[in-house]
């Protein structure tokens, strides 16, 4: 059995038949040669359950990773099957909630069938794996994905449906073998997933005004009206100004309760006893399918990866080879467009383009639906399409009413299934110049940055995604005066890309091709941002622009912003990286080494604490009698001055006393403002973007009342104002109770975590996932140390449910073993051939 560990004969007998076929293994790189991998996949089982998969095909590797993927997370990943296959409300019935974008439960299952229903429906990824590279999977892609449905299908034939260990889908009946189109429709959800929160109800849930968005049967009976209602009319419609302003704070709300993260390249010039240094720090959600898993992966003298990857694509989306690390960041580009076309009032599904009226296609979309008796009814809905792309009646639960016009959607990453072939080759890159030629060539990555580090001492960050072909002048051009608000941003908050709203009533305005993009409609990738250096880069999810303050770049509007505020969090990074490599932050020595990024990481200094606790501190002690009238409520707030006070080291660490109560002050202050709104003397000055604003104004009612408020909410739930943050950030794993370090990303924290309840319990919603410190020398393998913070499996019965989860909340790693000597040699290996 997998699990068992086997007698040490055996172990020595195995291990001889694995490592005979590796020796040619360069011992001072831990290079693969070019002798082939073993007969059958094979996977070796390390501390932390952490799989090393060799094998001498793409097949093979593919078919070790599906059966050791499924083995830790079978539930997960038939659940994801489920949502794709447009299946949720068969089995779960219709009002339950799915997570098909970047965002947990942003739905309901009957929306989100419906949605993958019609991608379904219209072919996408079939038509898709039609087409030869690069818009289709090259050939390795293909055999890895053939490979992986055996691994995964030849697991849930071993176990057995009803003998599954996890109880969330133990017997289930929609646990059920995979086949190629399974994974390759999981993929393309994941491609896509940028736009999904943002616009699959209204896309769902459109209709013409007067009609039924929706149509019903019950078992046996013809189809009757039913769902959802037109969208009606408003009395009185808003103004460009106020629709603008809501679509942007509706975004901004959804962008702080969805994934983001850090990564920091050092490059030669910045690291002590090394050539490279790479952070990878994603915040992904920490329950379904958006769950990071990892592994190691190789074929010799092919490909040799280590890191980790969403769950169920096998591949290493963030990670390191022998000669280049890499990681993901969330970009500032929105993966979408809206065209606004103008309609017949009395036929609204005519629409104007170039001076004649046209007619919408429709298409109806069916689901089948669970009954609170079990029986099945059909839902039928008839959806809208022009020739930008289908018809949408809100943004982020925004309403775009359909009346003198409607709104078509173009998703960029809708035709996209390059980014498979984009992270088979980042596994393959041999320094950063090969990365920037990958990202060019497939223009595959949809919504994120890649910075990256290689052992010749460069550090890179790329801005080089499928982005829309939206140039400045074109935006100029046919904006409306929606789009430019939303656009061109005159009224900014963090993390809203720029969203573009053009004319449709003019064709010239959809997205041009270009001759140098791989695909249509997409922005020529010579245009996108890029940066190499020596010192280091890093990117913490705003635009492009300081990825290194010494060098700013410039790119078209549809990145991002520039010369704009830059978050605090934007700011830690850079700090922490200028004063590790210049020596001044107080840790032994200049520049970096593992030891000292992950203390930096793991140290959880809240900027916003830097910049604003003494002022904080001030303004308590100066309020006349303790006493604030806030909301209608007499605060006394003088008990919370010694507290904050007391906190003099800034952090988020599990014991830190007073971190509480300035997140929930912080919280009040800032509002889901960006930073630069917040009453400092200093303001931001785009000549010194990293240290402004500051100096907050200690006098100033907002910071008072926003105490009051932080003080009162602590005292209605119960907890004390100097309480260590262990007693509200945790997580329960099978009754035991890990306090979990870190706090969310407004307060300036690197280690973001995002505190919440899941199933009535404390829990984390999303934060630092995958974390992964890697250093080249000049010769020799990498060196390397890790963490996976909600560990591998969501099973509550694997041994791997928690254990890096405790790791992680001790603050500390796992050390890598990458070369076959370092895996061998392990005392917790255990080895599974797949014969």
């Amino acid at each position: 059995m997998a699990r068992r560990r086997r007698g040490a004969g055996t172990l020595t007998a195995v291990m001889a038949a694995v490592t005979l076929t590796v020796t040619g293994t360069t011992a001072a790189t831990g290079t693969p040669a070019a002798e082939p991998g073993p007969d059958k996949p094979t996977i070796r089982y390390t501390e932390y359950g952490i799989p090393h998969i060799i094998a001498s095909t793409w097949e093979g590797l593919g078919t070790g990773y599906g059966y050791a993927a499924a083995r830790d997370n079978i539930c997960t990943l038939a659940d994801t099957y489920l949502m794709v296959n447009a299946q949720r409300s068969r089995h779960l019935g219709p009002d339950g909630r799915a997570s098909p974008g970047k965002n947990q439960n942003g739905t309901t299952n009957l929306n989100s069938d419906l949605y993958f229903q019609r991608i379904k429906d219209d072919g996408v990824v079939e038509r898709l794996l039609a087409r030869p590279a690069p818009d289709g999977p090259e050939p390795e892609v293909r055999e890895a994905i053939r490979g992986y449905v055996q691994g995964y299908n030849r697991y849930l034939a071993e176990t057995g449906v009803d003998h599954i260990t996890d109880p969330a889908c133990r017997g289930a009946a929609w646990v059920r073998p995979i086949t190629e189109l399974d994974v390759y429709r999981h993929a393309h959800a994941e491609i896509i997933m940028g736009s999904a929160d943002a616009l699959l109800d209204g896309l769902v849930g459109a209709a013409p005004p007067g009609a039924s968005a929706s149509r019903s049967a019950a078992p046996g009976s013809s189809s009757a009206a039913t769902g959802d209602s037109a969208t009606a009319a408003p009395r009185q419609a808003p103004s460009h100004a106020q629709t603008a302003r809501r679509i942007r704070d509706a975004m901004a709300a959804s962008a702080r309760q969805g994934m983001g993260s850090n990564a920091l390249a050092v490059g030669s010039q910045g690291v002590s006893g090394g050539t490279g240094m790479m952070l990878a720090n994603p915040h992904f959600p920490w329950q379904g399918k958006n769950r990071m898993w990892q592994s190691h992966l190789t074929i010799p003298g092919k490909v040799n990866v280590s890191g980790a990857s969403l769950l169920g694509l096998p591949a290493v989306n963030i990670g390191h080879n022998d000669d280049v690390a890499w990681s993901h960041t969330v970009a500032t580009v929105a993966p979408f467009g809206l065209f606004d076309v103008q309609v017949d009032p009395l036929d609204p599904t005519m629409y104007l383009v170039d001076g004649t009226w046209r007619r919408m296609t429709s298409q109806q979309v069916s689901v089948d639906v669970r009954n609170a008796d079990g029986s099945l009814r059909k839902v039928t809905r008839t959806l809208w399409s022009t020739r930008y792309g289908p018809v949408t009646t809100s943004i982020q639960g925004i309403p775009l009413p359909w009346v003198v016009s409607a709104h078509a959607v173009r998703d960029v990453n809708m035709e996209n299934l390059r980014a498979l072939n984009t992270w088979f080759h980042l596994d393959q890159a041999t320094d950063v110049h090969d990365v920037v030629n990958t990202l060019e060539t497939t223009q595959g990555v949809p919504f994120f940055n890649t910075v990256a580090t290689d052992r010749k001492g460069n550090a890179l960050y790329a801005d080089i995604q499928a982005t829309p072909n939206i140039t400045d002048e074109h935006a100029r051009s046919c904006l409306t005066e929606t789009g430019k608000l939303l656009f061109d941003q005159p009224m900014r908050l963090p993390n809203v890309p720029p969203i573009s709203v053009f004319d449709g009533k003019r064709s010239a305005c959809d997205w041009p091709d270009d001759p140098d993009a791989v695909a249509p409609g997409l922005l020529d990738p010579h245009q996108q941002p890029r940066l190499i250096r020596s010192d280091f880069v890093g990117n913490a999810n705003d635009s492009p622009w300081l990825a290194n303050p010494e060098q700013p770049l410039s790119y078209p509007r549809v990145m991002g912003d520039a010369a704009a505020p830059r978050s605090l969090r934007t700011q830690e990074l850079i700090v922490t990286a200028q004063n590790r490599i210049n020596g001044t932050d107080g840790l032994p020595g200049r520049g970096f080494t593992p030891e000292t990024m992950g203390q930096l990481l793991f140290a959880d200094n809240s900027r916003a604490a830097d910049l604003a606790l003494n002022a904080t501190v001030t303004a308590c002690q100066n309020v006349p009698f303790g006493l604030v009238l806030v909301d209608g409520n007499l605060v006394n707030v003088s008990e919370a001055c010694p507290v904050l006070a007391a906190w003099r080291s800034h952090d988020y660490t599990a014991d830190s006393r007073g971190s509480l109560l300035f997140a929930n002050y912080w919280s009040y202050l800032s509002g889901g403002q960006g930073v630069e709104k917040l009453p400092w003397k200093v303001p931001f000055d785009p000549k010194d973007p990293v240290h402004t604003p500051n100096t907050l104004d200690s006098g100033s009612s907002a910071v008072r009342d926003a105490l009051a408020r932080a003080v009162l909410a602590l005292r209605n739930a119960g907890v004390p104002l100097n309480a260590p943050l262990s007693d509200v950030v945790k997580v329960t794993r099978n009754g035991e109770q890990i306090p979990v370090h870190g706090m969310i990303g407004e307060l300036g924290v690197l280690n973001v975590i995002t505190p919440g309840q899941v199933d009535g319990k404390p829990d984390v919603v999303f934060g630092t996932s995958f974390v992964q410190v890697v250093r080249f020398t000049a010769e020799g393998p990498p060196q390397a140390t890790s963490v996976l913070a909600y560990s591998q499996s969501a099973n509550p019965n694997s041994p791997h449910h928690a254990d890096q989860t405790k790791l992680f909340s001790a603050g500390r790693w796992v050390t890598e073993r990458f070369t076959e000597e370092q895996i061998a040699a392990s005392p917790a290996l255990q080895i599974k051939v797949l014969d």
